[in-house]
């Protein structure tokens, strides 16, 4: 039947988070058709704010570029109670939020989706839909002409909170209907004060006046609710009610855009069904509150378009698509929730001052305020299943299957135990230690990815975490040789103080060593080389405990990596297995050195470990490593770095010189 597809991929709607959809796909190499009811762009500029994650990912794929550059968005708030966005998520390249009218999002994603060569065709409103078991057919009215129908793979409404696609489908929108409303307008011609969410007696009252002249104005007039099939309001309506909140008279001003919002706080309970799938307002509608709506919609469709993209490619099976859902749905709901309280804090009326009162009090905590920033900002988002794993196939990796594991057992989206954190990351370029700084990140640490000549490894780890909407910057020093560890913290200690404005460092794990190479007995390893392996595994992993511990603040966190080569005997690794001995004892003296002031040092020794080099590419081999672990598979570079973020979460504290057996049981029969 896929000879007869018009199309791999329907996509309705070419607002911004279609037309991101429609981008991802053909990045991709997705066929697809881009159908939209409205013959022209839409001039109106519902939502206005990029947050900083969302940003971080329009940069990746060159839109950040083409929007050209962006003015602050101001500092932001929760439930009208001020917060720095800026200062509370400072270390990110985008801290704080940034302005970018919805129409020029959308004019930009435009040209990018052309370029291309997507197709979108304007002025076609989907009518129908038929399942089919390996297709789906939609009905189109197409202006001027006959009702055509199209075939394709998948369907996707990204058609806005009254989709069109979600009704035909048969999706519930479970939530709660409106309490609360606001009035919308930019007007031209009236000169009044500059106010962000302002708690007046009668009402709440925005205003603020743009580069072009225009003054953006929304009002809330306490008491009022919502009038059912209310449509959009005529200028009388919201002169009258700005007039009953702030006295003032903005009838002469002239009126360019007018629109009503309410408090509607609704989700499906699936965000797929079968070949239909849903993104942005088509899956979840709420207030606008913080700007976040828009970034949430956008976010959905960078998630799904991977995601589809490996299964249309054959990258990847259905379960692909389902993780989508597993994905996106709990951080619609975190979103929602978040939203519901904010409108509580800034449209009650005087029986919530005291509540505000005690979340002002709250947010003068710096945790608090960060936990916020990252939640308002979408950077404390832990995706199950990242994009960059799922365009190459993701599953349950058989031996030799290099898929990195670390990202997809995850088992929270929103984790942050480790939010306001600094962490140092040896030979973080790539295996263990790249699997050990993303997860560190995905906790909500700020992550010094340290390296030795590989520059792009190094900055591929840091653009994978930044990418999921983590914190890091890379440092380079070669360990071994003559002041490594000075030149070392040297750019650590810069990178932490242009970050986060000071030097502290909450977490070291010594991760980066020399192996000896394969089939070398001990007899035939020079002095030079044995020099070389205890400069780098043993001397430099005790002198950058040595330097971390001034800069270690009550509860650090150091990690040594060592290996289950020191409980069993292999000869041809018999110096690396020495030096790893040495990484043993730097823990067990240093941890009793360490105790009085709350820091703990343990090892954690990995076995056979997937660390991307070519024999991990040789099934044969790997069964026979496999072979050798209690589990019957070979160690992914994930499973020991879960163990690494585990000692370093306050949940270890009363964990202090163990040796931590992380060889997946290779050592139980030694």
């Amino acid at each position: 039947m896929d000879g007869a597809l018009d199309t791999d991929v329907i996509v309705v709607g070419a607002g911004p988070v279609g037309l991101t959809l429609t981008g991802e796909l053909r990045t991709g190499g997705v066929r697809t058709v881009t159908l939209e009811r409205l013959t022209a762009p839409t001039t109106e500029s519902r939502a206005s704010i990029l947050h900083a994650r969302t940003m971080a990912l329009l940069a990746e794929r060159g839109v950040l570029d083409r929007l050209g550059p962006l003015p602050g968005g101001g500092s932001g708030h929760f439930g009208g109670i001020r917060l720095d966005l800026a200062a509370a998520t400072s270390g990110h390249p985008f801290a704080g939020q940034w302005e970018c009218p919805q129409t020029r999002v959308e004019a930009v994603l435009q040209e990018w989706v052309t370029d291309l060569g997507a197709e979108v065709r304007r002025g076609h409103a989907v009518t129908g839909l038929t399942r089919h078991t390996d297709w789906v057919e939609v009905d189109v009215r197409v202006p001027g002409g006959r009702p055509c129908r199209l075939r394709a793979a998948y369907l996707v409404g990204c058609d806005g909170e009254r989709s069109t696609v979600r009704r035909l489908a048969g999706y519930d929108l479970a939530g709660v209907d409106a309490t609360r409303q606001m009035l919308r307008a930019d007007v031209t011609g009236v000169d009044i004060p500059d106010r962000r969410l302002q708690r007046l007696p009668n009402g709440v009252v925005t205003a603020y006046r743009r580069a072009d002249g225009t003054t953006r104005l929304m009002v809330r007039r306490h008491g009022r609710h919502p009038r059912a099939g209310a449509g959009v309001p005529d200028f009388a309506e919201v002169v009258t009610a700005w007039a009953e909140v702030t006295g003032e008279d903005i009838g002469h001003g002239v009126p360019r855009w007018l629109n009503r919002f309410d408090d509607t706080s609704r989700q499906v309970s699936r965000y797929r069904l079968g070949r239909i799938l849903l993104a942005g307002d088509a899956a979840h509608v709420q207030m606008p509150i913080g700007g976040q709506a828009l970034n949430l919609g956008l976010q959905d469709a960078i998630n799904l378009g991977g995601k589809l993209t490996a299964r249309v490619t054959g990258g990847a099976g259905d379960e692909v698509l389902d993780s989508y859902h597993d994905d996106r749905h709990p951080v619609g709901t975190r979103v929602l929730t978040n939203i519901r309280a904010q409108a509580l804090l800034l449209f009650g009326g005087p029986e919530t001052d005291a509540l505000r009162d005690t979340v002002a009090e709250l947010m003068g905590i710096d945790a608090v305020r960060s936990h916020l920033a990252r939640m308002i900002s979408g950077l404390d988002i832990q995706e199950t299943t990242p994009v960059s794993d799922v365009r190459t196939g993701s599953g349950t990796p058989a031996p030799g299957d290099r898929t990195n594991r670390s990202a997809s057992t995850d088992r929270s989206s929103t984790m942050d135990r480790l939010n306001g954190k600094t962490a140092l990351v040896t030979g973080s370029s790539r295996g263990i230690g790249r699997a050990t700084a993303q997860r560190l990140a995905r906790e909500g640490a700020l992550v010094a990815v340290h390296y030795a000549a590989n520059e792009d490894a190094a900055l591929e780890t840091v653009t994978s975490i930044e990418s999921d909407g983590g914190w890091a910057f890379p440092v380079r020093a070669e360990l071994g040789v003559p002041g490594d560890v000075h030149n070392l913290f040297l750019a650590l200690e810069e990178g932490l103080k242009e970050r986060t404005g000071d030097t502290t460092l909450d977490i070291v794990v010594n991760n980066a060593a020399e192996t000896a190479p394969a089939g070398v007995p001990p007899e035939d390893i020079t002095p030079e080389q044995f020099d070389r392996y205890f400069a780098v595994n043993a001397r430099a992993p005790f002198f950058i405990v040595q330097r971390a511990s001034s800069l270690l603040p009550q509860g650090g966190r150091i990690i040594n990596i060592s290996s289950g080569l020191t409980r069993c005997a292999n000869p041809d690794q018999a110096v690396y297995a020495m030096t790893k001995g040495a990484i043993e004892q730097i823990s067990l003296h240093f941890a009793r050195h360490l105790a009085p002031r709350g820091i703990t040092v343990n090892t954690v020794a990995p076995g056979i470990t997937d660390n991307g080099s070519a024999v991990f590419g040789m099934p044969e081999v790997v069964e026979q490593m496999a072979r050798l672990s209690a589990f019957n598979r070979v160690g992914d570079a994930g499973d020991v770095a879960d163990v690494v973020t585990f000692l370093a979460t306050d949940e270890a504290r009363w964990i202090t010189g163990a040796f931590i057996d992380a060889s997946g049981g290779t050592l139980l029969g030694q």
